[in-house]
């Protein structure tokens, strides 16, 4: 972690500025290893030293899990502290996240007595953006769990259950394989649901004929996945059959053309071409996919109007879909990482051939 540190330093002369204060939870834990979230403490970034600010109910575990080189302070004034920390570290100019609340941005404007305070956007969230060693190792697992979770799943879901049934059964089949929590409320939507891209699992039950898509995400070891499969229960409509064959092509293709350096517009354009080919393509209504790793929505982002470039170690998310008003839906989702001359796909376990459920 302290290489993560010392990218976001080497960053301060671009920003003009010597000094960062971190408050986002996310951030502060790929920073730092600290889990409480945001709120709960503050990270405050020197050219040389660093402290992570927190209160006593975090000091003994936070003791034997810091960096040596992040000073621990145990307060419950984070901020009177870390203008305290920022004089003794030189600190003169300082920036800060600029998703922080305006009442900690006035603090800090009439508190620091450096020369300046700048609003800094994006910077931690844009090197989270590549995943080092670690982290994709994490992915992988999270990837693998949500595969066999899945794969589990259909071997007990039927027509009959409702689509709340069949959240709470994945759910239930995640945590027990390892996963501490979803990483939002599990998608499951049925029949006529299934044309709204992020419907709500509801207690309408599945019956015969009915396409269902399920969007699910869940975290293991600190880190998410991001995965959807639409399956059949029983004999489809044809043209049903006919959008899911679409956009498991447009999936492959894009699959098939990723590689680092490309920009996501040109990735987002791969998959909506196929799509528009066969007459779809206002029926494709949102992006191609987005980061994923510590939250379930991290940068790049791949759509059409993204100028976000691609690099290896990214861990995306490669997602099109086609939505008939008043009929149904189709998305099928997968992992994958970014590598220089390809992609490694994380939920290439599961299968992409239309699964019917005939029970």
């Amino acid at each position: 972690m302290t290489a993560r540190i010392e990218n976001v330093r080497r960053l301060f002369e671009k920003l003009d500025i010597n000094g960062l204060i971190v408050t986002d939870g996310d951030n502060m834990k790929y920073l730092t290893g600290f889990y409480g979230g945001t709120g709960d403490g503050l990270v405050l970034i020197g050219a040389e030293k660093a402290a992570l600010i927190t209160d006593a109910r975090y000091e003994d575990d936070m003791r034997t899990k810091l960096p040596e080189d992040v000073q621990l302070l145990v307060t419950r004034d984070y901020w009177g502290v870390a203008m305290a920390a920022a004089k003794r570290y030189a600190i003169t100019k300082l920036g800060f996240e600029d998703t922080i609340p305006y009442r900690d941005f006035d603090y800090i404007d009439e508190n620091f007595v450096g020369e300046d305070i700048a609003p800094v956007p994006g910077l931690v969230e844009a090197i989270r953006e590549v995943k080092d060693e670690q982290e994709l190792n994490a992915l992988r697992k999270s990837a693998e769990v949500a595969v066999a979770g899945f794969e589990e799943l259909l071997t007990v879901v039927h027509v009959g259950m409702t689509e709340r049934e069949v959240a709470n059964t994945l759910d239930a089949i995640m945590r027990r394989r390892g996963a501490t929590k979803a990483s939002f409320d599990t998608i499951v939507a049925s029949g006529v649901n299934s044309s709204l891209p992020h419907a709500e699992a509801t207690d309408k039950v599945i019956e015969t004929g009915d396409l269902v898509t399920i969007d699910f995400g869940y975290y293991v070891d600190g880190y998410t996945s991001d995965v959807t499969r639409t399956i059949a229960f029983g004999e489809i409509d044809e043209e049903l059959k006919t959008i899911y064959d679409v956009t498991k092509q447009a999936n492959e293709a894009t699959l098939a053309a990723t590689h680092a350096e490309m920009a996501s517009a040109e990735l987002d354009a791969v998959a909506r071409d196929v799509i528009a080919q066969a007459g779809y393509d206002k029926q494709f209504t949102h992006g191609l996919g987005h980061g994923v790793g510590l939250a379930i929505h991290e940068g790049p982002y791949i759509g059409k109007t993204s100028e976000d470039l691609l690099h290896a170690g990214m861990l995306l998310t490669i997602e099109p879909g086609i939505y008939l008003t008043g009929k149904g839906g189709v998305r099928i989702e997968d992992d994958i990482i970014v590598t220089t001359d390809g992609m490694e796909n994380l939920t290439a376990g599961l299968t992409k051939e239309l699964i019917v459920i005939e029970k």
